[in-house]
């Protein structure tokens, strides 16, 4: 059976340096009037059970986004060296009360509602499931993910392994395609300045 809405903790993952957004945190950056993290929580809270926000920097701002959910701020496993996304899994994986943990990037405002039931449905006995855009390019950071994952993560990190997409195909990754028409922009994200005013450009109707 695939993993319940309750059996699912959701990761906002907040944790990146914004080098291409000029170093702003990426998470804070404002989209129609509201931070781009705001959005992205609240897409993923109907999908999960309890959320978590993976941040290391700014953690006041993110505890007052995270308040209105209930979503407490964690600090990426390893803060000083900004490790990247797997250090903010490792900190959810770590913090995660219940057997399956989905992440999502916090500059992706239109993330998939159906993100959590397709990611699950998809699985097929594997522990971890990479979501797939209708190009079938893979978003390793929408990813869902056993607790029991941990100790390989952790492992992984302490060898100097950063490599996101490189550690999910060695756990044996099921990818999943989000082709629908609903999907078009589903995981379109604000890497940067131009791609923002493109986000707010083009998807005034979707939101």
């Amino acid at each position: 059976m695939p993993p319940s809405r309750a059996q699912i903790t959701g990761l906002l993952l907040a944790g990146g340096r914004g080098s291409r957004m000029g170093g702003r945190d990426k998470g804070l950056v404002p989209y129609r009037g509201r931070p781009l993290a705001a959005w992205a929580l609240e897409r993923l809270a109907p999908q999960v059970g309890p959320l978590l926000i993976s941040a290391n920097r700014n953690l006041a701002q993110y505890r007052v986004l995270g308040q209105a959910l209930g979503a407490p701020v964690l600090e990426d496993a390893d803060a000083e060296r900004f490790a990247g996304p797997l250090a903010g899994l490792l900190s959810g994986l770590h913090a995660c009360g219940s057997d399956w943990l989905l992440s999502v990037p916090c500059d992706s405002p239109l993330l998939p509602a159906d993100l959590a039931e397709r990611l699950a449905a998809g699985l097929g006995g594997a522990a971890l499931a990479v979501a797939l855009d209708a190009e079938g390019r893979p978003h390793p950071t929408f990813c869902l993910l056993r607790r029991e994952l941990a100790p390989a993560l952790a492992d992984y990190l302490a060898s100097g392994g950063r490599r996101v997409m490189a550690w999910q195909q060695a756990q044996g990754a099921a990818l999943v395609p989000f082709d629908r028409p609903q999907h078009a922009h589903a995981f379109a994200n604000a890497n940067d300045p131009d791609e923002l005013a493109r986000l707010e450009a083009h998807t005034h109707h979707h939101v």
